[in-house]
């Protein structure tokens, strides 16, 4: 189980994250959602070690990880895919899945590799390409394959369809959810388009001012909800 109890995180002076409270199963997969500017992808960023908690506590698989560095979290299973991808753009597909394994024994990379891809067959073709030279779609599947080299439990993405064709945001759904299925693995999705969230989220939780302000499963956001909420 992942479970924040009153986390608050701040930038500087600023107070972002304002006494969160969230629990959820490592099989759960939650769509995080609110407005622009709302402290959802500091949240994630505080589960995965980049920012620190003020106060409160982070408890993964029964064991405070506040202290832990990002590291160590990865090492324990939480994964992260950052906006806007931040994948190497001079290492090739090859040397970024790599990357991505650098916690797992040497002999077992290669292994855990073909499996990954198994998910991407598009990425294959491009083994040796720099990943800078790729497609924004095809950047987006290397940023997910990447995390999930390290044999995630949960997996922490921040809004992977941002500036991706209709076409390709399709196909990602499908794969993330033959991750899951094949995986059973937890996914915290931040994501602005609703629809994608739900072909792949069973539950939501909705954030204002930095604190979690509704939540509910994928039938229970109602229209006067998203208006109060998400619309602009």
């Amino acid at each position: 189980m992942l479970e924040l109890t009153d986390v608050h995180v701040s930038y500087g002076k600023s107070k972002v994250i304002n006494g969160v409270d969230f629990s959820m199963e490592l099989t759960d997969k939650v769509a995080l959602l609110g407005r622009n500017g709302v402290g959802k992808t500091t949240l994630l960023k505080s589960l995965i070690g980049i920012l620190p908690v003020e106060s409160g506590a982070i408890i993964y698989e029964g064991g405070m990880i506040n202290k832990k560095g990002s590291y160590e979290r990865a090492a324990g299973g939480i994964a992260y895919v950052p906006q806007g991808r931040e994948i190497i753009p001079d290492f090739t597909v090859k040397e970024n899945l790599e990357l991505g394994g650098i916690s797992l024994k040497k002999e077992l990379v290669k292994d855990r590799m073909e499996e990954v891809l198994t998910y991407f067959p598009a990425l294959k073709k491009h083994f040796i390409r720099k990943g800078g030279v790729l497609s924004g779609g095809l950047q987006q599947q290397l940023a997910i394959s990447r995390a999930l080299m390290s044999h995630p439990r949960i997996l922490l993405l921040d809004e992977p369809t941002e500036g991706i064709q209709p076409n390709i945001v399709a196909e990602i759904a499908d794969i993330l959810n033959r991750v899951h299925q094949n995986l059973n693995l937890g996914m915290i999705l931040v994501e602005q388009n609703l629809n994608f969230a739900f072909k792949i989220c069973d539950s939501y939780i909705l954030m204002q001012k930095g604190q979690i302000v509704n939540k509910g499963s994928r039938g229970e956001l109602t229209d006067d909800i998203i208006k109060r909420y998400l619309t602009v």
